[in-house]
């Protein structure tokens, strides 16, 4: 059997976002709770996404969304990575989120702290996983936003987006 480059990379790109999602999972959480979820995002999924991030550029005026979708355009997979909202539950002894306690942080449609933490070692585990199978990757929070848009990950808001490729030259590189 010969399978060509092109195939054997698009595989590889799949293998990790797969193993991208398991890294997900298994990374360390706070108290223990796991509140993340995560989505592979390909083919017209893919074109629909960075459809809604350049609508949201336009909407806002911010370029940079533009040109992240040119990144989405030329990469082989997107993996979302998103968090709950919901609170912990350790009520007025924590407040690290700014607000009296969890029912405050909740009333007033905030994110837990935690679940910026637990997002941000998830995506550190993502995006290590990805460079060590050699696959060029960036986080980025405009592909979030846009999932989010477009409620790709259900009712999760807080979502960024790692975007996968193999190629010549990262895509994500010179931007």
């Amino acid at each position: 059997m010969l399978i060509q480059s092109s195939k054997a990379e698009e595989q590889a790109v799949l293998n990790t976002a797969y193993a991208v999602c398991a890294a997900v999972r298994t990374a360390p959480k706070a108290r223990g709770v796991d509140q993340l979820d995560t989505a592979i995002i390909t083919g017209e999924d893919k074109t629909r996404l960075a459809k809604e991030m350049r609508r949201l550029g336009e909407e806002t005026g911010a370029a940079f969304f533009t040109r992240d979708a040119g990144n989405i355009d030329a990469c082989g997979a997107v993996v979302l990575i998103g968090a709950q909202y919901k609170a912990r539950g350790l009520g007025k002894m924590c407040t690290l989120c700014g607000f009296e306690g969890c029912d405050a942080c909740a009333a007033a449609g905030a994110a837990c702290v935690f679940a910026s933490m637990d997002l941000g070692v998830a995506l550190g585990s993502a995006a290590a996983l990805a460079a060590d199978a050699h696959v060029d990757s960036r986080v980025m929070f405009t592909i979030g936003k846009a999932a989010a848009s477009l409620g790709l990950l259900g009712d999760y808001k807080l979502i960024m987006g790692l975007p996968l490729s193999v190629s010549g030259k990262s895509p994500f590189f010179d931007r």
